[in-house]
Parts: C-alpha cells; structure tokens; sequence
C-alpha cells in the first residue's frame, strides 16, 4: 500500500518498454519541504541511471523481446524516509546499528529489479557538508543505489572509478553538478 501523496509508478514517469517501472514512496513528508517535486525527482534519477546502465549493456537482467538491448525489465521501489528507519533497515541487514544515506537492496525473483532507501537526515548533513543542494545528493544517490540494483559496485578501486564515471554521465543527463568533480 502506498503512503498519501505517494506517486504511482506510471504517474509523470517516462519508462517506457526499456525503461523499469520506478515507484517513489515518500514515507518521512519532510522530504518535500526539503526537495522541490521529490518524487519526480527521485524517479528521473532512477529512470537516467538505468537508461546509462542500458547504453553500457551494464545491467544484469535481460530485456523482453522488443525492449533496448542491455534495458532491465521490471520494477523498483524508491524509499524516501528518515534516519531512524534506516537505521533499522541498516542494523537487520547489514549489521551496522547507524544509519546511513543510501541501502540498496537488489531484487529476488523476475521483473523485481530491487528497492532503494534514503535517510533524510544524512542526506542533508552530508549536501551541507558538501556545500551541495539536497535535491542534487539526492539525484546522485538515488543514481548510486540505482547503479548498485544492476550490479555496479565500488569495493575495488577499478570498479569505484567505473561507478563514479557513470554516476557523472547520470547526472550530466539530468542536468546537474558532477558530484566528484573537485573530490581528491
């Protein structure tokens, strides 16, 4: 069941037959004080990461007959709640008793592509700390989870470079700042 306001998969979206379903649910309401249009902009991110990860054939699900080579097919969730929730989320399946700005949790079964979960209060602490618009931490970690439901990863040094590169084209595409640019 979706959350009041919440949006549907199909409402403003731009997915198409090689574009995933994408579903925001905004279950901590500051989200909108503190985000202009949350919910379209957390799907565009969504949306921009798969469409990248399809140009690259980076994804790790097949696409159905007619849909672009290297698209994915199905659904995922984006979670916009609060730091009390991920911590929770944090410590059941991860181990870690914190939260933090990002889980990504890749999906078990066809047409599940995964669901992502944003804490709000990290994301704004750590914008702040960067001198960045919440709106455009938010993009760049919806296109970072997003990335990780296909199969990216950052563990080694290669692979980080890789995500980071895709993670820049990402938000080239939706017209906002390089997050890496001047990060040594």
């Amino acid at each position: 069941m979706m959350e009041p306001g919440s949006s549907s998969p199909g409402r403003n979206s731009a997915a198409g037959p090689s574009q995933p379903e994408v579903t925001v649910i905004v279950e901590a309401p500051a989200w909108r004080a503190a985000v202009p249009r949350v919910e379209d902009l957390a799907r565009r991110a969504a949306e921009a990461a798969w469409a990248e990860m399809a140009l690259d054939g980076g994804t790790r699900d097949a696409a159905p007959c007619g849909a672009a080579a290297g698209a994915p097919f199905g659904a995922m969730t984006v979670l916009l709640t609060d730091d009390r929730a991920v911590k929770r989320l944090n410590s059941q399946h991860r181990g870690k008793v914190k939260p933090t700005n990002v889980l990504s949790f890749p999906g078990e079964g066809f047409g599940h592509l995964g669901d992502i979960a944003l804490a709000l209060g990290v994301v704004r602490r750590e914008a702040r700390g960067a001198r960045r618009r919440v709106g455009a931490h938010l993009a760049h970690l919806v296109a970072h989870g997003t990335l990780h439901l296909g199969g990216h990863d950052h563990i080694q040094a290669g692979e980080a470079r890789r995500m980071e590169r895709a993670e820049a084209r990402i938000m080239r595409r939706l017209n906002m700042p390089n997050p890496w640019r001047g990060v040594t």
